[in-house]
């Protein structure tokens, strides 16, 4: 497929497509420059049109995996409805889904060590996904008294660093995967739960 779309003049997105299946293949940190313009059919001199080196090539990659991951995380939150502790279990349920469903982008984004600040966009796309895990934590926030209210971006961390660490280690789609005698889902509700519950926050009972 990749050496289809090249040949319809689409270099650039050869090159990604053929990025993401070695990164699915062989790890973000299997393959070489050479090896994605050999997947993608083209000389090993061609992917410098578009991409100064390897780095420029993941950070496109990493990048579009941001933006796929902002869609679908603003769709879980969806401005936070039907209430916001549902729909942070949505979120959190969400999260977990992409790393399991899109693991050669969740690698990209997060293992590859790319420094955000090279690449602009990057950053900016990584900067909006987290914007949504904020504005859960600002709405988790109102819901404490002002007093002694941890900050929102405190309550933020917190939330993503359970999430990415169970995604990682539990919920991934690929060999890297560990062994759980509980779905991922459940141990990130049963984790963000008992947080909650620490913040003083109780879950709402079921409707119906």
């Amino acid at each position: 497929m990749s050496r289809r779309t090249y040949h319809h003049g689409n270099l650039r997105e050869a090159l990604i497509n053929a990025a993401l299946e070695l990164i699915g293949e062989k790890g973000h940190a299997g393959f070489t420059f050479a090896d994605a313009a050999r997947l993608a059919g083209v000389s090993p001199a061609a992917p410098y049109r578009h991409f100064r080196d390897r780095d420029a090539l993941m950070a496109d990659v990493a990048r579009r995996g941001f933006e796929q991951f902002e869609a679908v995380l603003t769709k879980a939150w969806n401005g936070g409805a039907p209430d916001p502790l549902r729909a942070l279990r949505q979120l959190g349920q969400a999260y977990l889904a992409f790393a399991r469903d899109e693991p050669a982008y969740y690698a990209s984004m997060f293992e590859a060590g790319i420094p955000p600040g090279t690449d602009p966009a990057l950053l900016q796309a990584g900067d909006r996904v987290f914007a949504i895990l904020r504005q859960a934590a600002e709405a988790i926030a109102t819901k404490l008294p002002e007093q002694g209210r941890p900050p929102a971006l405190m309550i933020a961390l917190h939330i993503w660093s359970l999430a990415h660490g169970i995604a990682s280690l539990f919920g991934r789609g690929d060999a890297a995967r560990r062994k759980l005698p509980m779905a991922p889902d459940d141990l990130l509700e049963a984790g963000v739960l008992v947080y909650l519950q620490g913040l003083g926050i109780t879950r709402p009972a079921a409707s119906g």
